[in-house]
């Protein structure tokens, strides 16, 4: 996290300039995680190359291309100016849609190398303070492979968010000028949940960084049959309202309004009922938090740099599973602040004024 980048970029009359400039600037950080990603490299890559990956990968790119043409066009104008291809990219920015689809293999089941993604938040709307917080976990290979990005659309709309090198903005958290917000779950569905060749998770995420308040924010998400699903925090910092959404394919959602009484939300489906994996990471992740007080910000933040447990903690640090930073949400300041190492030390590296 220390000296990560910004780069600010916009208004691009094309999309795809945008993601030109994107990939052209952060070319040396897209090229050093194709390399070290041994998901990509072991696991995603090999399938690509295998006659029976071909329908799937097909059928994902040309569903999210025609629905979200200027996302795509983004995409390939990132891998145009990374000089990284654009199968590698597709594979980064699908790997949710694509990993469960793998063959059992003895190697697959053996690899230690997982596609697991682990975030934990903390959500509460009272009339003392309205917060978000949450923990952005991710596997070994995104450490050092992430940057902000500030960009201007030709309509005028501006958004900044927290990016993964290789992947559209943002899978992860950020915010727009219209002062929607937005931070990300994965969940675990079970096989037999999971829709082959539907909408991807990354191109929804990028949606929402234009969506002009929580009813437009709702109704991209709702738009989109999903191919696996996800929980999405939206922050409506005018209306001072969080909305936890958790989807599933089939167009399945249940929505859930956050109120006086902190919502803890890590890894699992909460209230949206689905056929799920039983993530122990998750389960411990949740009992932990259950322990603890959060009547305060710093309440709050010390939930998410809790270590008490030593194989599971909240906070992340290794050897797979990383906290990469904590994004702390003010909807009263109208702040997101951006917490490098554990967030009970404070450790603020960037502030950002949201509205």
């Amino acid at each position: 996290m220390a000296g990560m980048e910004t780069f600010e970029v916009g208004p691009c009359e094309e999309a795809y300039e945008m993601g030109y400039l994107v990939g052209q600037r952060f070319s040396h950080l897209i090229r050093s995680r194709v390399d070290s990603d041994l998901i990509l490299r072991q696991q995603l890559l090999p399938f690509a190359r295998s006659p029976e990956a071909q329908p799937l990968i097909q059928s994902l790119s040309t569903v999210n291309r025609e629905m979200f043409p200027r996302y795509w066009d983004e995409l390939s104008g990132m891998a145009d100016g990374s000089g990284v291809s654009a199968l590698q990219l597709v594979l980064l920015n699908f790997r949710k849609e694509i990993l469960p689809f793998l063959p059992k293999t003895a190697a697959v089941q053996e690899s230690p190398v997982t596609g697991d993604d682990d975030c934990s938040d903390v959500l509460v709307v009272n009339k003392a303070m309205a917060i978000a917080a949450h923990n952005e976990d991710a596997n070994v290979a995104l450490v050092g492979h992430t940057f902000l990005i500030k960009a201007t659309l030709p309509g005028g709309l501006s958004f900044t968010a927290y990016t993964y090198a290789g992947e559209l903005p943002s899978c992860a958290f950020g915010f727009n000028s219209y002062g929607m917000a937005y931070t990300l779950n994965s969940v675990p569905p079970i096989q037999d949940e999971i829709f082959a060749g539907g909408i991807g998770r990354n191109f929804i995420s990028r949606s929402l960084l234009e969506a002009t308040d929580i009813g437009d924010a709702m109704s991209r998400i709702r738009s989109c049959n999903v191919s696996v699903g996800h929980s999405y925090n939206l922050v409506d910092v005018r209306g001072r309202k969080i909305m936890n959404v958790e989807t599933a394919s089939r167009k399945r959602i249940s929505v859930r309004e956050v109120g006086s009484t902190p919502f803890f939300h890590a890894n699992m489906y909460m209230h949206l009922q689905v056929e799920q994996v039983q993530d122990e990471n998750s389960i411990c992740r949740h009992k932990r938090a259950a322990q603890l007080s959060a009547h305060s910000e710093a309440e709050i933040l010390s939930i998410l740099g809790d270590t008490d447990n030593e194989k599971y903690p909240i906070y992340m640090s290794g050897p797979t599973l990383y906290t990469l930073c904590t994004a702390l949400i003010d909807l009263d300041k109208q702040t997101l602040s951006i917490i490098e190492g554990n967030p009970k030390n404070g450790g603020v590296s960037h502030l950002l004024q949201m509205y």
